[in-house]
């Protein structure tokens, strides 16, 4: 009993050690759940109102010559890199442990370092309020779609038209403010990304959990 009671032992303290050693490669995508603010409750109702994990913000791993640094499009400071310590301690928490999960595409080929690098000319690009394509600004899930390429030149991932409503139809106060504000009407059916539906993907699978 006591060797099994120790084996148990050694193998809790591998997996656990497992989880603390992880690391991303590049090219990887990182989902998270943010912390609660106007912001990402807006995001969250109309995107991932009921889903387990309402991931409301995306980010790319960097790897190689940039270690363990993310780049992401955020309204913190645009299109910047961060430390992969910094991104998740940002991050909300479940039980605790940064709310993300790390996803890698199925297929293994160089596709997704090719759009790790690629991600990187958008460099110093600030955030897109206004949720446009091509307009020299850039929000975090369309950072992804502009980085991520077949072997043609063609986008990787699907976009669709967007939703700003929640599920009963209403319009959060958020986006309501933030368009009056910029003068512009909402984006609504406008084609574009976000992470929820992102993370869904049948490209992509999940290869760890931070918390």
């Amino acid at each position: 009993m006591k060797r099994i009671l120790l084996y148990i032992g050694i193998l809790f303290f591998a997996l656990s050690c497992a989880g603390r050693t992880f690391r991303p490669a590049a090219g990887d995508l990182l989902f998270q759940i943010n912390e609660a603010s106007a912001m990402t409750d807006a995001i969250t109702a109309a995107t991932a109102e009921k889903e387990p994990y309402p991931f409301s913000h995306v980010a790319i791993c960097l790897g190689g010559a940039k270690g363990d640094s993310v780049i992401e499009a955020s309204g913190r400071g645009g299109v910047r890199i961060v430390s992969l310590t910094e991104f998740l301690d940002a991050s909300g928490k479940i039980d605790g442990r940064p709310a993300v999960v790390a996803m890698r595409l199925r297929d293994t080929t160089d596709i997704a370092a090719r759009a790790a690098v690629r991600s990187l000319k958008y460099l110093g690009q600030p955030y897109d309020y206004s949720y446009l394509p091509a307009n020299g600004k850039m929000y975090c899930s369309e950072l992804v779609w502009e980085s991520y390429l077949d072997r043609h030149g063609a986008k990787l991932f699907h976009a669709r038209p967007m939703n700003f409503r929640d599920s009963a139809g209403r319009l959060p106060d958020f986006w309501r403010r933030l368009f009056e504000k910029l003068g512009e009407p909402v984006p609504e059916g406008v084609i574009g990304t976000n992470p929820a539906d992102l993370s869904k993907d049948s490209l992509l699978r999940e290869i760890h959990r931070y918390f």
